[in-house]
């Protein structure tokens, strides 16, 4: 099975770079450290290498507490980044400048990967949630790099998913040294699909502290909005922004302004069109203007500011969930004290999904219908929305100390 999954790898190398001169067109950053991806990966200097790998803007972000930990323990160290996409690049960037060294992860050939160990050697791999790379595994059990999945998680969709490839995900997961499971469901999921040590240690992400400057924006945001009552939608995917502003034009509420953050940036663009085509005007944080009194709709067009968001909204529906996407993470609007809504679909994040509506911290809604139904309430039920955000605090608090659980496991 490993020499097929390579023969297809190989075949579709070719592709693979047209695909990163597709994505070009929108975001030039993929043409940029091509030879990383073949495994030509430069370090700073001769000092051992503690690697991480996270494959996003998301893994990124949920990796911050166990880099920041990592360099403050290790300082002896290079710690080498790894990620798959310029967006994620940007954010290790932005969290942490030159403390770390960057570099994308090359593809999953065994003799891309080889070189790519061959040339940064570390002593430690560390990857982050679920990224399953076989040939990738395989050589670092050849090359006796110990490694480690953590912050993992393994909804039951995703594992069914692996399990028609049981022969390709069984022995990847079996090789590793020790995986961190987010929950005993994850966990659980792990086991049937072949791996061995698997430890339940929590989710890092509970232990992202806001950027220092939250506050700040935050004041800023709350300012351009001028006391209006503020309905965030977070992290929002493609097909839901119709939804929103559908469900917005059956709102005839006061001062009510609906802020849309989609989750990937390149689909900025393409929002403030939708938006516009509605007839409304499209006020844009990039542009750093205040919407007007008479605007009913704020984009937001900014990377690394949804603590900020969450902190100056009313309320916020979860992005992703609306529509069959599976949800985007919650955390980070339940630590800032917001109620939250959830749509049907929240597989990506089903056990912190349930929990937080199970608290209190947010409610279930099914379809546009109930959306609007349940902002007129809590728009008027200011109590409740109190209460629900004390939940989601607490909730948030509750949930603390992956990082620590993690750092022991690596030890």
């Amino acid at each position: 099975m490993r020499w097929l999954y390579t023969l297809l790898w190989l075949l579709g190398l070719p592709f693979a770079f047209l695909y990163l001169l597709w994505r070009a067109r929108r975001q030039p950053e993929y043409l940029r450290h091509w030879p990383e991806r073949l495994g030509f990966v430069a370090l700073p200097d001769d000092r051992p290498v503690i690697w991480l790998h996270a494959v996003s803007v998301g893994e990124t972000r949920a990796a911050a507490p166990l880099i920041h930990a990592l360099l403050a323990r290790q300082p002896d160290h290079v710690l080498l980044l790894t990620h798959a996409t310029p967006t994620g690049r940007a954010t290790g960037q932005a969290l942490f400048g030159d403390a770390v060294t960057q570099a994308y992860l090359p593809y999953d050939l065994p003799w891309l990967v080889r070189r790519f160990l061959t040339r940064t050697r570390p002593v430690l791999g560390i990857v982050m949630e679920t990224e399953v790379w076989p040939s990738l595994y395989a050589e670092c059990a050849q090359h006796g790099v110990p490694l480690f999945l953590v912050n993992a998680r393994l909804s039951g969709r995703s594992a069914r998913g692996y399990r028609r490839f049981g022969r390709l995900a069984r022995p990847a997961l079996a090789s590793l040294t020790g995986i961190a499971a987010q929950t005993e469901a994850d966990a659980a999921r792990l086991r049937e699909l072949g791996a061995r040590q698997v430890t339940v240690c929590g989710n890092l992400k509970f232990d992202v502290a806001p950027p220092p400057d939250t506050e700040a924006r935050a004041a800023e945001l709350r300012r351009a909005f001028a006391g209006r009552f503020v309905w965030l939608a977070a992290s929002t995917r493609d097909g839901e922004e119709a939804l929103l502003l559908d469900v917005l034009a059956q709102l005839d509420l006061p001062d009510l302004l609906l802020v849309i953050v989609p989750r990937h940036p390149q689909r900025f663009d393409a929002v403030a069109r939708l938006i516009e085509t509605r007839g409304l005007n499209c006020p844009r944080r990039s542009q750093g203007g205040a919407p007007a009194k008479t605007d009913r709709v704020f984009l937001g067009d900014s990377m690394g500011e949804m603590a900020a968001y969450a902190q100056a909204c009313d309320l916020a529906v979860i992005g992703g969930s609306l529509l069959p996407f599976g949800g985007q993470n919650p955390i980070e609007i339940a630590a800032a004290g917001k109620p939250m809504l959830l749509g049907p679909h929240t597989w990506n994040f089903e056990d912190i999904s349930e929990e937080a509506v199970r608290r209190g911290a947010a409610r279930r809604i099914q379809d546009a219908e109930a959306l609007a139904q349940a902002v007129r309430e809590l728009f008027e039920a200011a109590a409740v929305r109190n209460q629900m955000g004390e939940a989601g605090m607490a909730f948030a608090q509750g949930h603390r100390g992956a990082t620590e659980r993690i750092l022991q496991l690596l030890r």
